[in-house]
């Protein structure tokens, strides 16, 4: 077949071979998106520049996408994270579906590139970055993916909240003051967040809702479910966000945003206090034994609510009853300590020995095993807790000093008892000796504690107040040993 009949039947062939491949793309669209390997719908309220991306390029955003994601590798091997930041930014562009490239960059700027620099508050906005990253881009684009409502809540709990980094008290007071302006304190006002009926409240919740994305309702169904909550703390940020994500999230890494949440629960105790602003910008903190109830009953609600890892969640329980035991024995307040070991003998009878007691199993937490112990080793402990007794009594923790002091004083009897019989092994100054040791130098003016922070020690222990003449502790009545 040759000349114009040839051409008519090539071009009909062509035709009905197009036909046939709409066709077959339609079928092959509809079991992508069952099976949740492209966007084949557009992207919802995209800017300009994705939108275009994602339209124009159709299938080869994967292919270039893919040749960006091996450079940004090679540069993160290196060590140039900054340069990937700029390669990770055209991933996102080109393919923002794709979690891990959120949660790659999100973690460079909060943990690698932030330690680049020296100035505390440059690491700060880094750390912010990466938190705005996620926030306000990734989840954007993937509502409903867990690990990255994970990340986000991690970045709260971990690097903002713990102490690994040089500028953790940095950014915990940049927190607490972003968390101030919006909200007032560390308790909001949920009647006026939820109804806001003034020019500031309305702000309020714009800042809220704009800046920090940030949903009253749910800030005050966290609060109700596990609260009351310090907002002004990283966890109670942490918590909302792993909240959100078991709301909205499907049914996959859930236990990881459950870890979120207990974990913070147990932070909260364990530190969910704020007990001073220091002249330094920064805060001092402290246990906040109150929320041990209410991190128990976060606890036993993750319990209920996991199915496929419970032993985790089990084990984690156990170890915060634990410490719960501990803490209130410390804070000499014995009869909830005693309770609390009821209880985690109740739930969880491998726990702790039948025959110890709540004395034995603090001190034996506190210093290892209490017949180990040498001379130094004894020293040094006790020294410790009687330092700690004038710290916590210059910061209004009474209890926590009162237990602290007990402490000490029953580590020492023990080695004395221990040792009496025992010529060779090295005595112990008398306890009242360590005390008033430390205490003049809690109230030296010279190099110990700051003035208000003297006097006050001085107050609650009726020393009379320094004189005028001399830059020497007052010579003053001996501590009275509790």
């Amino acid at each position: 077949m040759t000349g114009k009949p040839y051409k008519l039947f090539m071009l009909t062939a062509a035709a009905l071979l197009l036909v046939v491949a709409g066709f077959l793309q339609q079928r092959l669209n509809r079991q992508r998106t069952e099976l949740g390997l492209t966007r084949v719908a557009p992207l919802e309220n995209a800017p300009p520049v994705l939108a275009f991306t994602t339209v124009a390029l159709g299938g080869f955003r994967g292919l270039i996408a893919n040749a960006l994601w091996v450079r940004a590798n090679d540069l993160q091997m290196e060590d140039k994270y900054f340069e990937q930041v700029q390669l990770a930014d055209w991933i996102t562009k080109l393919e923002p579906t794709f979690v891990h490239v959120w949660l790659v960059q999100a973690w460079n700027m909060a943990y690698n590139i932030s330690v680049k620099f020296r100035d505390p508050y440059d690491r700060w906005r880094w750390v912010q970055r990466g938190i705005e990253l996620l926030r306000d881009q990734g989840l954007q684009y993937n509502p409903k993916e867990a690990l990255l409502y994970r990340e986000l809540a991690w970045f709260y709990q971990h690097k903002i909240g713990q102490n690994l980094d040089d500028a953790h008290l940095v950014y915990k007071y940049e927190l607490a003051r972003q968390m101030t302006r919006v909200l007032g304190g560390g308790r909001p006002n949920y009647d006026e967040l939820l109804n806001p009926q003034t020019p500031e409240a309305r702000q309020r919740v714009e800042l809220l809702q704009e800046k920090l994305k940030m949903d009253p309702a749910m800030m005050k169904k966290a609060d109700d479910l596990y609260g009351p909550m310090e907002w002004r703390l990283p966890e109670a940020t942490a918590i909302y966000w792993a909240m959100v994500g078991l709301e909205k999230s499907n049914k996959k890494e859930l236990i990881a945003l459950r870890r979120v949440i207990y974990q913070s629960l147990h932070m909260n105790v364990m530190r969910g206090r704020i007990v001073a602003e220091n002249p330094d910008g920064s805060y001092t903190f402290g246990p906040d034994l109150s929320k041990i109830a209410m991190a128990n009953d976060g606890y036993s609600r993750m319990l209920a609510e996991e199915t496929d890892k419970k032993i985790v969640v089990e084990r984690a329980h156990k170890n915060f009853l634990r410490e719960a035991v501990y803490l209130l024995y410390t804070h000499n307040r014995l009869s909830e300590a005693d309770q609390w070991m009821k209880t985690l003998r109740e739930k969880y009878p491998d726990a702790i020995e039948k025959n110890v007691t709540v004395e034995q199993y603090a001190l034996a937490r506190m210093i290892g095993s209490i017949k180990d112990l040498n001379h130094n080793r004894t020293k040094a402990v006790i020294e410790g807790l009687v330092s700690q007794y004038f710290l916590n009594l210059a910061l209004d923790n009474d209890d926590r000093a009162d237990g602290l002091l007990r402490m000490a004083q029953q580590v020492w009897q023990f080695y004395t008892a221990e040792t009496a019989s025992r010529q060779e092994v090295l005595k112990l100054e008398p306890m009242e000796k360590i005390v008033l040791r430390f205490r003049d130098m809690a109230i030296n003016p010279e190099n110990g504690f700051r003035p208000e922070y003297a006097a006050r020690i001085r107050t609650k222990l009726n020393l009379p107040p320094p004189p005028a003449t001399t830059n020497s502790p007052t010579a003053a009545p001996a501590v009275p040993l509790k």
